[in-house]
Formats: C-alpha cells, structure tokens, sequence
C-alpha cells in the first residue's frame, strides 16, 4: 500500500483532507490504516507506519503534537511539556498523551481532550522555530514544565537542557523574575535550587534528586579522579570525597549505546570493572554500583548509602 501513496503524504504527519487533496478514497485511507502502512495519531491525523514503530516515546509525543498543531483553530506555540521532545529532551514520569499548547492571542484556551492549551504571556524571545515547528525557547520551556510536572521529572528537564548549554541558570532566573502572579513559585524555585548542569542523565538526575529527598549529604557531580602522572583518569558520577567514597550509576546504555567499536556487552562490563579497580586504588575509596530497579525504592536506596558512608567515614 504504502508505495501507491505520494511521498509528501508518507514522510510526516499529515491530515486526512490532505490525503483526499491528494486524491485518495476514504476506503483508501481505512485501508492504509487497516494494513498498518499508516497509524492515525488522532480523529483525522497520521503518520507512516515504519516512521511511528521506529519512534521512541519523545518522538512519538512530537509527532502527536506536530498533529494537534496543524489542527489547530487559532496560532499556537508548542510549549511545557510537548516543547522538550523538539530539543531531544526526555519525557521521564510525565503524561505523554496530552499535548501543551500556548496560544498567542493571550485567550483562554478551550477544553479539548488530549490537549491542555495554555494562556501564559509569551514575551520576545520566548518563541523560537525548532525543526520547522513553532516552541517557547529552551529557557522559557524550563520555566513552564516546572508549573505543570513533578519536581523530579522537572528537575530530569531542566537539567538535560542546562547539561547541554541550550539554557543556562541566570538566563532562566532573569526570565522567572519578570514573570509576575506566576503559579507554582515555590515549585519553580525548588528545581532551579537543585538543578546543576553537571549532571548528564535521568538517571544521575533521579540519584541525585534521591539524595536530596531522603536527607543524604549532597554528593558532587563528575568527579575528576587524576593517576599517578597526574592526568585525568575517570569521571564519577558522584563522589563523597569527605566520606572516601564514590556513586556510580550502572544505566543500560552504558553497556550498549558507549560501547566501543568492536567491543561485546562483556567486554564493557569488564572494562567497566578495571576502571573501578583503578579508581579505588588511586583513591583508597569505596564504590556504590546502583540501577534503575534501585531508584525505584528511594528509602531502601538511601539506607544503603547511607550505610557505606557510615562505615566508609
């Protein structure tokens, strides 16, 4: 099916108008459906098959929003949380079946299912063109996930996008100072108090974030351990140098996505333990390997650390 069908149609998200503009039947495109060539992203919208089974989950929200934009009645802005997948951020513990707009004509939005359209004030500089779509800047989008996200899938954002220098702290503090009668302060404020741009991913986010919240001393990101010449060795995640003791957060990707050239799953496990070895005895300091399956009980975790540091210390 999919090769009867024009190009412009199969390469992105189209409507359903367009495809009849195109020359296609309704019993075309239910056929289209059906086969599974195309996927409805919702009532009148689609995109090709293979495109959506290869998205990930960011991407799959992008390509819904990219939808609910062209259907859009008014002009509109990608913003919160459907602006992140545009800056390849994560959506770590948020919906992703409902869309955020904000509406540039400072209107109430209307009620829609799976689209919360918003009435902030955009300012100049708050809307950029990212990927050839409408979105509030890196910095403005920081501010807005704070008021309608949890603190920690907040904080997962906004340290992804200060990580990779797309906005930077003061910029975000100057941008909030001007914002008057803006909900959420206390929220807002908690997150830009946490986030460091040190910190590389959701995991050391949700480490991190789980250190604070269970009362742990606050360790230190990407810690630089030197060798005997004085050249740069490691990073670790984080380190407790007080308590001679390290963090290390043992994600999937670590053994598959970094893998060098040419090198098996086993080869990086190995690899990985060398370097601990290394590290431990350059320092004197004891390692704490945690996982995904650890962040998912924060208090059973805290009180494992908890416990190294006290014998460590």
């Amino acid at each position: 099916m999919t090769e009867l069908l024009p190009a412009n149609i199969t390469s992105s998200v189209f409507l359903r108008r367009d495809a009849l503009a195109a020359g296609m039947s309704h019993a075309t495109i239910a056929a289209a459906v059906r086969e599974g060539d195309w996927v409805r992203l919702r009532h009148g919208a689609y995109v090709a098959g293979d495109v959506f089974r290869r998205a990930n989950v960011e991407e799959r929200h992008a390509l819904l929003a990219r939808a609910v934009v062209l259907q859009s009645q008014t002009d509109v802005v990608l913003s919160h949380l459907s602006a992140v997948p545009e800056y390849g951020g994560p959506l770590w513990g948020v919906p992703t079946n409902e869309v955020h707009l904000t509406r540039l004509d400072q209107r109430a939005g209307r009620k829609e299912a799976g689209v919360r359209q918003h009435q902030g004030r955009l300012e100049p500089g708050d809307v950029i063109m990212q990927n050839g779509v409408a979105v509030t800047s890196a910095t403005r989008t920081l501010i807005d996930v704070t008021t309608c996200a949890h603190v920690e899938a907040a904080l997962v954002i906004a340290n992804d996008l200060l990580h990779r220098r797309l906005t930077t702290l003061v910029q975000v503090q100057h941008r909030y100072s001007s914002m008057q009668n803006h909900p959420f302060t206390l929220r807002t404020d908690l997150v830009c108090r946490l986030a460091d741009r040190r910190i590389e991913s959701v995991g050391e986010t949700r480490t991190f974030f789980a250190c604070w919240r269970q009362g742990l001393p606050a360790p230190e990101p990407q810690w630089v351990v030197h060798d005997e010449q004085d050249h740069e060795f490691a990073r670790l995640d984080f380190a407790w140098p007080e308590y001679k003791a390290w963090l290390e957060f043992d994600g999937r990707e670590k053994y598959t996505k970094f893998r060098r050239e040419g090198e098996s799953v086993i080869d990086a496990v190995l690899r990985e333990k060398q370097r601990e070895s290394k590290v431990a005895e350059l320092t004197g300091w004891r390692c704490i390997r945690i996982t995904w399956d650890d962040l998912a009980d924060p208090v059973r975790l805290a009180a494992r650390i908890a416990a190294v540091l006290r014998r460590v210390a």
